[in-house]
């Protein structure tokens, strides 16, 4: 970044900051219809019944939000069990996340993760002028948790387990996490992103409440943007003690969370039943696209949230470009893989249409 002798000055961690890349929707192909498979969204439409909620909260927008959150808190609080003072929302819970580090790191600080993860981690981490401490997955795109405890220093405070781990697929399990938590020293924080909890299928799965509930250390960070389909709308929180709950709220900025968010939130709470019919079908067709795939004879790591993994290295962006001729927007690393969200039967069709060509071409 170049600036005059003269002028402003940008904060050096900010100079140095990854751009985020997020998923690219398809290009209008005449006589093709595209899929969208790059973001992880939910592939239904809302339901009525929030639809109705949010057009009703439309009609007060010329109203500031409710900065309280005090709906959507008393109903995650009947929900799960935990005090409203335990609860913090944001725009999604990646901004949860930035206000979390901004709360508790500065520079000279260390947040160690697993890698590749979740790329809003190192963006966030930047922000607060710490020090991202990268641990490599293991060979079967698992966190490497010995490892992620090995690189616990002084200097660290926080480490982020995301589980399932976008964008590789596989979970940690309960038992796991709680064996690695019990070895994280109590001055450290502990994050644990579910955002894709609910497709979680394996045995043990993974209850960031539960470990929150015995550890002060440990916070849970949750999304309404996967499963609940309101990923347009921006909300997430975490569930964590109440002095850090506070810190998080005081980082927030004010009037952050929309009415109409905040109002779809709390009417998805309520049909969360139905919503969570729709995720069963996701996770069917999650099994049948990865037992597809492995029949092809890819080798796909396991498959927790609601895409795959393909692991293409340097031909990466070849086959993304191959998915997008045949009207499928994938989410290429490059170098690296290829993550492929799982849509609707015919989007997922279309890709096992490309990734059986792509194997009998090599």
């Amino acid at each position: 970044m170049t600036h005059s002798a003269d002028g402003p000055r940008v904060r050096p961690a900010i100079a140095d900051i990854p751009a985020y890349v997020p998923g690219r929707p398809p290009a209008a192909r005449e006589g093709m219809r595209t899929h969208k498979l790059s973001s992880n969204e939910n592939p239904y439409p809302p339901l009525s019944s929030v639809v109705e909620s949010v057009t009703e909260a439309v009609e007060s927008m010329n109203r500031y939000p409710d900065m309280g959150n005090t709906r959507l808190y008393a109903a995650l609080s009947d929900r799960l069990g935990v005090p409203v003072e335990h609860l913090a929302a944001g725009t999604g819970s990646v901004a949860v996340l930035y206000h979390l580090l901004q709360a508790f790191c500065e520079t000279g600080d260390e947040v160690v993760y697993a890698w590749r993860s979740f790329e809003a981690y190192p963006i966030a981490v930047a922000v607060t002028g710490a020090t991202s401490v990268k641990v490599p997955l293991d060979a079967d795109a698992r966190h490497d948790l010995d490892a992620m405890l090995a690189a616990i220093t002084d200097r660290t405070k926080a480490v982020i387990v995301c589980t399932p781990n976008n964008p590789t697929g596989p979970a940690v399990s309960h038992a796991e996490l709680e064996a690695f938590v019990d070895r994280v020293p109590p001055h450290v924080l502990v994050v644990v992103d579910e955002a894709y909890r609910e497709f979680v299928r394996a045995d043990d799965p993974v209850d960031g409440l539960r470990l929150y509930r015995r550890r002060a250390n440990v916070v849970a960070m949750r999304t309404f943007a996967k499963a609940y389909g309101l990923a347009g709308f921006r909300i997430g929180y975490v569930v964590a003690q109440p002095e850090v709950a506070a810190a998080v709220r005081a980082c927030a900025l004010p009037f952050g969370v929309s009415s109409v968010a905040q109002a779809a939130a709390v009417a998805s709470l309520d049909a969360e039943p139905e919503l969570l019919e729709r995720v069963a079908s996701v996770v069917a067709e999650r099994e049948r696209v990865v037992a597809d795939l492995r029949e092809q004879g890819w080798g796909v790591p396991e498959a927790q949230g609601n895409f795959v993994w393909l692991p293409l290295g340097d031909r990466t962006v070849e086959f993304a470009a191959a998915a997008d001729e045949a009207g499928i927007m994938v989410r290429p690393f490059a170098g690296e893989g290829a993550r492929v969200s799982i849509g609707e039967p015919e989007a997922n069709d279309v890709f096992l249409a490309v990734a059986r060509r792509w194997r009998s071409a090599d």
